[in-house]
């Protein structure tokens, strides 16, 4: 246990030191003089005693024994012997006594009970006081100003063998000098100085911009609290003391180094993160709850026009650009989202908004709104915007495409059929009247096939030209597919409603069509139908001008036929009726014939090297280079012919929709493609089907129960079936649709949404139906490779897919460029003729599953 040595005049105190220091586990040796301490240190000085540390009480006045114990404990031997004094208040000898020794230490008699941690705190070892670097490993610079050449020479030695650069002055002015033509960190003054104190010099530090960075201290050789007090009054952080010892004051000059550190530190994270700012490709500004702006990176600048970011700092955010809506209309600021968003701290994300630049010009910009605290106080909000007006001119561009036939820039039939609903409902709501013509060609078919298909285009465009130009402000004109048009007229009168329809046949036919050297009559058939508050729905407006259309032609075609309810049934019994007949016979002796045509995966089409159309053997390569990937096929179905044709779906489709015999149809091919899917079981390669399901199918009852059934008959995996829904065939019920498509994808099948990317509703369909599958369009894509707008097109339709977890397929691909095209956009698999042409049979004989005949490229090591 450590021996403690204690000496005080006052038995009380002494008694009450005693036991404090015993039950803190000291061997107190208690002596009532300074002369009995004395001659117990000349003991412990000889060898007959031994002493760990000495607590005395300051005595009231100085004697001639007083000066013999602190000079022995100043001396050498006793130099680092702990020593902690007692005393009544902060006397200034005592206090310049402690700093003039190492290990020493000053407690008052009123906190005499902290005496124990005093000691325990002596009797640590000294721990090495090491040099204080600056950021980066610079050494801390330090001025130090005395009018003493001694003091100078002796502290910047100190100093310098602590790892400190000192430089020297030895006047206020000579100080004043460094300090204005150098940089330093820290500056330690002499207190009094001949000519000026040093405060002086403190105080023109402190108000110099140049040189307030400087961390300044007094140095003195007398403790005072006046000294103490005007020091800290002018500027300097500490106070140092020539008397106190070399470790103590080495200390403090460490504590002013690490200071100095920390602020470098963060000036330093200050600039590195204005430098992140200013490299940030998004604009990025900072206001407080009033909207001013504190702070804008050059990005921001950049976008709104300013060059410099004093142009905008300190000013209103709402008033410098996003003052004005889209329209260039101005706003309230209580109106503007942002301005609400600074004053309530509130965070939002991706708002799109309107800004203006310094020239007066909107830009598109989506903003992410964050609140800044600091310390849990709300501190004002960081915005960051970007420019979205390329992707506004793609979402139009898109929108437009959706909207618009791409060879003549008309209006597409399912943007025409919503104008028509809008129309039906206004016509309801007013009383008013309006007309709907559907208008078809008499001899496309003969101009296309005979001069070629570059002049049937030319002349569905200058058709579409020509109709275009009856047309008032008000009325509507849209190429509903092939040679077929429509036109709404809205607000017409009760009479002459044949010679309204009538200008546009002889629009038409007053000149011939010219292209090459031959010229060509070209007339037209046009159903007419009224609509007014008696028409049931749209969709019987365009069948009543259909039925009108298919009567005109067949009274002698080029002209007019208004359809009244004798027509429409003359016209069904003409048409309908004989469909409907062939396809219930059909049904009853199984004329309907399935094709199967192939969807390949497109990884590994880069190393193709087959340019010619219609490559047969496509496909198959395609499979070996992929050889974990199923032979994938689409179900198409055709009706057979009296004389053995085959009839495509698009002439007996429509007449099975309009009776009801889709899901009869839908449930014969889905029974016969799982038959020849049972078929396949032996197939090297496990194959796979698509098969499409009309939306009469969906929206009845039934489909579930009959898939199921048929799994089981025929005893097929369930994710060999891709159930296909086409995004044309409008679904009225989409919730019943959905709880249909979710049954069936828990039976384990998947699903497939066709002819995604034609219509705006493509991405209602990608949050309201679960597709594994998206069939991209063909239109979208047969402007590859060349067309840089389809391109980006079908990158983007493949990114949207791809961060919804599905996978894509190309339709109607005609060429190996074009596949290729569609592999580097992200495509995952394609069909077309270039890829294999529908076939009669499942293939029997595929390249083996988890094999390929390829060798993979030898790779050269670099050098």
């Amino acid at each position: 246990m450590n021996q403690i040595l204690l000496a005080d005049t006052s038995q009380t105190r002494r008694r009450a030191l005693s036991a404090v220091l015993s039950q803190s586990g000291y061997v107190v040796t208690a002596v009532p003089t300074l002369a009995e301490a004395y001659e117990t240190l000349r003991r412990t000085q000889i060898g007959y005693a031994n002493l760990d540390a000495v607590v005395l009480g300051w005595p009231e006045y100085s004697e001639g024994v007083v000066e013999d114990v602190f000079g022995l404990l100043h001396g050498e031997r006793f130099e680092h012997l702990p020593v902690l004094i007692m005393a009544d208040s902060s006397n200034a000898n005592a206090v310049n006594w402690r700093m003039s020794r190492p290990r020493t230490a000053l407690t008052l008699w009123s906190e005499y009970l902290e005496a124990p941690n005093a000691v325990s705190q002596l009797l640590r070892p000294n721990e090495e006081i090491k040099p204080v670097l600056s950021a980066h490993d610079e050494q801390i610079r330090i001025l130090l100003v005395d009018d003493s050449a001694t003091v100078r020479l002796g502290y910047s030695r100190l100093l310098q063998k602590h790892g400190y650069h000192v430089d020297t002055a030895e006047s206020v002015a000579d100080g004043w000098s460094k300090v204005s033509a150098q940089t330093y960190d820290i500056a330690i003054i002499d207190y009094l100085m001949p000519e000026k104190n040093g405060t002086a010099l403190i105080t023109m530090i402190r108000n110099n911009p140049e040189t307030q960075h400087i961390l300044t201290a007094t140095i003195t050789g007398t403790y005072s609290d006046a000294v103490i007090a005007e020091s800290l009054a002018c500027g300097a952080l500490e106070c140092l003391f020539k008397s106190e010892s070399r470790d103590l004051l080495l200390a403090r000059i460490a504590s002013l180094a690490r200071t100095i550190n920390d602020r470098k530190a963060i000036d330093n994270e200050r600039r590195r993160l204005q430098g992140i700012l200013s490299s940030v490709g998004e604009g990025v500004y900072g206001v407080d709850s009033e909207g001013i702006i504190q702070f804008i990176n050059p990005a921001a600048l950049d976008l709104l026009g300013y060059t410099e970011a004093d142009e905008l700092i300190g000013h209103s955010a709402f008033e410098a650009f996003h003052y004005a809506d889209e329209h260039g209309m101005p706003m309230q600021r209580a109106a503007s989202q942002l301005s609400q968003c600074y004053a309530n701290a509130s965070q939002l994300s991706a708002l799109q908004t309107q800004f203006w630049t310094l020239a007066k010009r909107g830009i598109p910009v989506e903003c992410n709104v964050h609140p800044l605290r600091m310390d849990a106080e709300q501190n004002g909000s960081v915005v960051a915007f970007r420019d979205i007006s390329a992707r506004r001119l793609l979402e139009d561009e898109l929108r437009w495409q959706a909207e618009h036939d791409s060879l003549t820039k008309l209006y597409n039939r399912a943007w025409f059929e919503a104008q028509l609903e809008q129309e039906c409902n206004r016509v309801r709501r007013t009383g008013q009247s309006a007309m709907l013509l559907f208008i078809d060609l008499d001899r496309f078919k003969y101009i296309n096939d005979t001069a070629g298909h570059a002049a049937g285009d030319r002349l569905l465009v200058e058709v579409s030209q020509r109709l275009k130009s009856r047309l008032r402000g008000s009325d509507y004109l849209a190429r509903m597919g092939g040679d077929e048009f429509a036109v709404l007229l809205t607000n017409v009168g009760s009479s002459d409603l044949m010679s309204l329809a009538d200008g546009f046949r002889k629009v038409l036919t007053a000149m011939p069509f010219t292209y090459g050297s031959k010229s060509y009559r070209i007339t037209m058939s046009i159903g007419c139908v009224k609509i007014d508050d008696s028409m049931y729905s749209p969709g019987d407006a365009m069948a009543f001008a259909d039925i009108a259309c298919h009567m005109a032609k067949r009274s002698g075609r080029n002209q007019c036929q208004m359809y009244s309810p004798e027509t429409g049934r003359l016209a069904a019994l003409d048409v309908d009726l004989g469909w409907s007949v062939r396809l219930e016979e059909a049904l009853r002796t199984n004329r309907f014939v399935l094709c199967y045509q192939p969807i390949v995966p497109l990884n590994g089409i880069e190393n193709d090297s087959v340019g010619s159309k219609n490559s047969k053997d496509i496909w198959l390569r395609q499979l070996e280079r992929n050889p974990y990937e199923e032979a994938l096929f689409e179900v198409l179905v055709r009706l057979r012919g009296n004389q053995g044709e085959l009839i495509s779906p698009n002439a007996f489709l429509p007449a099975a929709e309009r009776f009801g015999l889709m899901q009869e149809i839908d449930f014969w091919v889905i029974d016969h493609a799982l038959m020849a899917l049972r078929e396949t079981r032996d197939s090297p390669r496990p194959i796979a089907l698509t098969i499409n399901i009309s939306a009469q199918t969906l929206e009845k009852a039934g489909i579930i129960d009959y898939v199921t059934a048929k799994i089981v008959e025929y005893d097929v995996n369930p994710a060999a079936i891709v159930i296909e829904i086409i995004e044309s065939h409008s679904i009225s019920d989409i919730q019943n649709a959905q709880a249909q498509l979710t049954a069936l994808r828990a039976l384990g099948c998947r699903i497939a949404v066709d002819d995604f990317g034609t219509g705006f509703s493509t991405f209602a369909y990608l949050k309201q139906i679960e597709a594994d599958i998206l069939k991209i369009d063909g239109s979208l894509i047969q402007g590859l490779p060349d067309d840089d707008l389809d391109r980006t097109i079908i990158a983007a339709l493949t990114s949207i897919a791809e961060t919804a977890g599905k996978k894509t397929i190309a339709e109607c691909v005609e060429d190996v460029a074009m596949l290729r095209t569609l592999y580097e956009c992200g495509v995952d698999m394609a069909q077309g003729f270039v890829v294999g042409m529908p076939r009669l049979h499942l293939p029997k004989s595929l390249p083996t599953f988890g094999t390929t005949m390829f060798e993979p490229k030898t790779q050269i090591a670099a050098v």
